[in-house]
Formats: structure tokens, sequence, C-alpha cells
């Protein structure tokens, strides 16, 4: 069973990086994913899988019996899915707002959305070659006429 589990969690890491060096950002979701379920595969598995005793401690016992599973990384496991899936919501929400934004999910044509002269070498630099928010032309009248 181990065997197995080392060969699925080595197929899912090869697809996920195949699929984070693509240029699209749905298909960089899709690897990130993937990435996250193999890290929870190396989990599970490094807690014997098949168990054949219930992991209960008895009485008068200071561990759990011979041949039981171990509990904590099938709770790793479970925070990580619920993480996980709260972050590719998040994700694929920016994902939706860039492709609205600008029409494509190309990670090179959306290059355009940075401003230009970044990165700088200081943030002074930085913060001068940042574009001015809208109305800082009004507020910038405002300050001079006060």
């Amino acid at each position: 069973m181990e065997a197995l589990l080392a060969l699925l969690f080595g197929v899912l890491l090869g697809v996920a990086v195949w699929l984070m060096l693509a240029r699209s950002l749905p298909r960089v979701v899709l690897g990130l994913l993937m990435l996250g379920n193999a890290a929870n595969l190396a989990i599970l598995a490094s807690g014997r899988v098949l168990g054949t005793v219930p992991p209960l401690i008895e009485r008068g016992a200071s561990a759990v019996a011979p041949g039981a599973a171990n509990p904590l990384p099938q709770a790793l496991v479970l925070t990580a899915i619920v993480i996980a899936f709260g972050l590719m919501a998040y994700i694929l929400v920016l994902t939706w707002a860039a492709y609205s934004a600008y029409g494509t999910t190309d990670a090179e044509a959306l290059r355009e959305a940075e401003p230009p002269g970044l990165p700088a070498p200081s943030p002074e630099a930085a913060a001068a070659a940042e574009p001015a928010p809208e109305g800082a032309e009004a507020r910038d009248d405002l300050r001079r006429a006060a």
C-alpha cells in the first residue's frame, strides 16, 4: 500500500509542477491545488495507513496499541484541506478579477498591470514609479489653496 501511495505522490507532484510552469493562471491554480493534495498524501502516508487497531489508549497504558494508525497526520490533513479550500477560493476570485480587468489569464500579458519602472532599487524609487491614484491632482490643488 505504501508503494502505491508513493507512486501516487510522485504523479501528483509531477502534474503539479507541470501545471505550475504554465502561463495560464487557471493552470497555475490547479497546479497549486495538486501540490497541496500531494503534500496531504505524503503527510497521510507517514502515519500508518492501514491500522488494524483503533487508535485508542486503554486504561493504564501510556501509548496506543501496536498496529494502530496514528491520528495526528489525519488531523493535520483535515486541517490542511480546509485551509487549502479557503486559499483556492481566494486565488480563484483574484484570477477572475484579473480576467475581468484585463481580458486574459496569460501571466506574460498581465505584466502590463505592473507600474512602469518596477522593481525599483530603493523604496523611494518605487514610490516615485507608482502611478498617482485617481483624484490625487484634486487633493493637491486643495492643499495648495488652503
